[in-house]
C-alpha cells in the first residue's frame, strides 16, 4: 500500500505536466507532429535505457529500495528544472531525464510488491498498485485542467504543484516503504528447506551460527534469459509495443476530429486514467483466475478496438469510447505484463527479468512513437490509425499463438510457492 501512495503522488506529478506537453509543443510551441512523435517517443522508450540495468542492480545489492528511491528522485529534480528552463531543447532534455529516472524505479518498485506477494496472488497484487497509481495519474490531468481552467496560461502554477507532489512520494518511500531484501530471503528459504530435509549444508552456510546475519546469497545470472517462456514473453511483448500508438497521438487525433477547445485536451487523460483505475484490480484477479496470457492479449484486443474507434467518424459517444477501451487496455497489460515475467523466474533475478520484459516494451513504443510521427505526417491521421490497426490485427493471434502455452508457466525454480518471501535488514540466519 504505502509503494501505492508513492507511485500515486509520483503520477500527480507527471501526469499534470504530461497532459500539457501534447498542446503546449504543437500549439505554444509550433512544433510538427514529427517533432512531437520524436517527444513522445523519448516519454515512452528513454527509460529503456536503463531498465535492465536498474533490475540488475536492485537483484545484485538485493536492496531495491534504494534503487527505486534514486530514480524518484532524480524525476522529482526535473521539475525543479520545469521552473528554470524555457524552449523546446531544454524541454526535451527534462523529458528525458524525467524517463530516466522512471526507467530506473519501476523494475525494483515491482520486484517488491512481487517480494510481497504469493505467486497466486501477483495479478491481483498489482492490480492493486496500479489502481492506486493510476488514480495519481487521473488527479494530475484532472488539476492541469482546473489550473488551465483558472488561469489560461498557467503553466508554471502547474510545474509548481507538480513539484509538491514529488517530494511528497519520494518522502513517503524513503520513510515508510519496507527495506525488503527478496534475493536474501529466498536463499534462506531454499537453505533452510535443505536443512529441515538433512541435506549437506549449502558451501559458506552459517545457519548452525544463531544470531549471525548472513550477507551473501546465491551469485546474480542472466540464465532466466535461456528460459524459452521469458524469451517469448519478450518477443511478443516487444512486437506489440511497435504497434502501440502513444496516448498523446491518440487524444490530439481525437481533437482534430472533434475539434474541441483546448482546456478540455487535459480530460482525455482523466477518462482513459479513471478507467484504468476502475478496471486494474478485476483484471489483476482475472488474470490470477483465468491465466495472465489471456488478459494480456485481451487488452490489445481492446487497443485494436480503441484504434478503430478514433478512425471513425467523429462523435463524443465514440470519443468516450476509445477512453474506456484504452483504459482497458492498459489494466489489462500493464500490470499483468510485470506479474507474468515475475512469475517465470526465481526471486533472486526477478526484478532483472521484470526490467528485461519493461525495456522491451518502452524500446518499442519509442520505435512506435517515431513511427507514427511520420505516419500521420505522410498519409493523415485517420490512414495512419488504419495502418497501424490492420498491422495490429495480424500481430495479436500471433502473440497469442507464442505465449499460450509458457507464460503462464512456474519459475524453473522457486521457493515461494505458498508464501512471499521477503526479509527485512534485521533478520537472521
Amino acid at each position: 500500500m504505502s509503494l501505492g501512495i508513492v507511485s500515486l503522488m509520483t503520477d500527480i506529478s507527471s501526469e499534470a505536466v504530461a497532459a500539457v506537453l501534447p498542446l503546449y509543443m504543437t500549439a505554444a510551441l509550433g512544433l510538427s507532429v514529427i517533432a512531437y512523435g520524436l517527444v513522445d517517443g523519448i516519454l515512452q522508450g528513454a527509460s529503456s535505457v536503463v531498465r535492465i540495468a536498474a533490475g540488475w542492480a536492485a537483484d545484485r545489492g538485493g536492496r531495491p529500495k534504494w534503487v527505486a528511491l534514486v530514480g524518484y528522485l532524480l524525476s522529482a529534480l526535473t521539475r525543479v528544472g520545469l521552473l528554470l528552463v524555457s524552449g523546446a531543447g531544454a524541454l526535451v532534455a527534462l523529458v528525458t531525464l524525467d524517463r530516466l529516472g522512471k526507467g530506473i524505479r519501476t523494475a525494483p518498485r515491482d520486484a517488491l510488491i512481487a517480494a510481497s506477494s504469493t505467486p497466486r496472488t501477483l495479478g491481483h497484487s498489482f492490480g492493486v498498485h496500479r489502481a492506486l497509481d493510476t488514480a495519481g495519474a487521473a488527479a494530475g490531468p484532472l488539476l492541469a485542467f482546473v489550473v488551465l481552467w483558472l488561469v489560461p496560461d498557467g503553466y508554471t502554477t502547474i510545474f509548481v504543484l507538480s513539484l509538491g507532489a514529488a517530494v511528497i512520494g519520494v518522502a513517503v518511500l524513503a520513510l515508510f516503504v519496507p527495506d525488503l531484501q527478496p534475493r536474501r530471503a529466498a536463499w534462506l528459504a531454499r537453505h533452510r528447506t535443505r536443512e529441515s530435509r538433512n541435506l549437506p549444508k549449502c558451501k559458506g552456510c552459517t545457519c548452525d551460527a544463531p544470531g549471525l546475519e548472513l550477507v551473501d546469497g546465491p551469485r546474480f545470472s542472466w540464465s532466466f534469459l535461456r528460459e524459452k517462456a521469458m524469451r517469448r514473453t519478450v518477443l511478443v511483448a516487444a512486437v506489440l509495443a511497435l504497434l502501440t500508438v502513444g496516448d498523446g497521438f491518440l487524444y490530439l487525433a481525437l481533437q482534430e476530429r472533434d475539434g474541441f477547445a483546448a482546456q478540455w485536451f487535459p480530460l482525455l487523460y482523466v477518462g482513459t486514467n479513471l478507467a484504468y483505475m476502475a478496471l486494474a484490480i478485476p483484471f489483476g484477479r482475472l488474470a490470477d483466475r483465468v491465466g495472465r496470457t489471456k488478459v494480456f492479449v485481451a487488452g490489445h484486443v481492446a487497443l485494436l478496438a480503441a484504434y478503430a474507434a478514433a478512425a471513425a467518424p467523429g462523435s463524443w459517444p465514440l470519443t468516450i469510447g476509445v477512453l474506456l477501451l484504452l483504459g482497458a487496455f492498459y489494466a489489462a497489460t500493464d500490470g499483468v505484463l510485470a506479474a507474468m515475467a515475475g512469475a517465470m523466474v526465481p526471486a533472486e533475478v526477478r526484478a532483472s527479468a521484470i526490467g528485461t520484459v519493461q525495456t522491451a516494451v518502452a524500446a518499442g513504443r519509442l520505435l512506435s512513437s517515431v513511427a507514427f510521427g511520420v505516419l500521420w505526417y505522410t498519409l493523415g491521421r485517420g490512414p495512419a490509425l488504419v495502418t497501424v490497426a490492420v498491422l495490429l490485427v495480424i500481430a495479436v493471434p500471433v502473440g497469442w499463438a507464442l505465449l499460450r502455452r509458457c507464460a503462464d508457466a512456474p519459475p524453473p525454480s522457486s521457493s515461494q510457492d505458498t508464501a512471499p518471501a521477503f526479509v527485512r535488514p534485521d533478520a537472521s540466519s
